[in-house]
């Protein structure tokens, strides 16, 4: 099992620091919107590898069985790869190469929300709760911790369905 979560881990680490540092450097100048839907492809396309690493220990290293709960196992500690290669390059994104970044998305939050149609007075409490949260949340390590949670949660996810659907006792 080791030499698989090592295999597959690595995999998905190196596609999450790859894909993910590509998709940020060179979509700087993409709207947000764009820059979301990059960052949430990658992070379907990093967590690729969990199918993959289950599949290739029941084949190859456990004579073609493997339970729930092993599989899970496996596409859990895949997917904390993943994670970690996430949070490091959001974080040195964050820190060193768009350091304004905190700034640019609040600017465009208030933008969002001077579109909207909700009441004045709701604006202004919400341009003042978003300024709030910016203060308190936009640091490059809070960054990294969310980015990191998003990438596990649905690692998590991608390990349910993966092991659900690629368990079998052996004979």
């Amino acid at each position: 099992m080791k030499a698989t979560v090592k295999k597959y881990g690595l995999y998905a680490l190196g596609i999450a620091l790859v894909i993910f540092f590509l998709g940020l450097y060179f979509g700087k100048e993409l709207s947000f919107k764009t820059q979301e839907v990059i960052g949430y492809t990658t992070m379907a396309v990093s967590l690729i590898p969990i199918y993959f690493g289950i599949k290739h220990y029941r084949d190859y290293e456990n004579n073609g069985a493997v339970n729930f709960k092993e599989g899970f196992i496996i596409g859990i500690l895949i997917a904390l790869c993943a994670a970690i290669g996430f949070a490091i390059i959001d974080f040195l994104f964050v820190s060193y190469i768009y350091p304004e970044f905190p700034q640019d998305y609040l600017a465009y939050s208030i933008d969002n929300i001077n579109a909207s149609d909700i009441p004045a007075d709701q604006k202004i409490k919400d341009i003042a709760d978003a300024k709030e949260m910016m203060k308190t949340y936009g640091t490059p390590s809070f960054g990294a911790i969310l980015m990191f949670s998003m990438v596990f949660i649905f690692g998590i996810i991608i390990s349910l369905i993966s092991a659900l659907t690629l368990q079998r006792k052996s004979n």
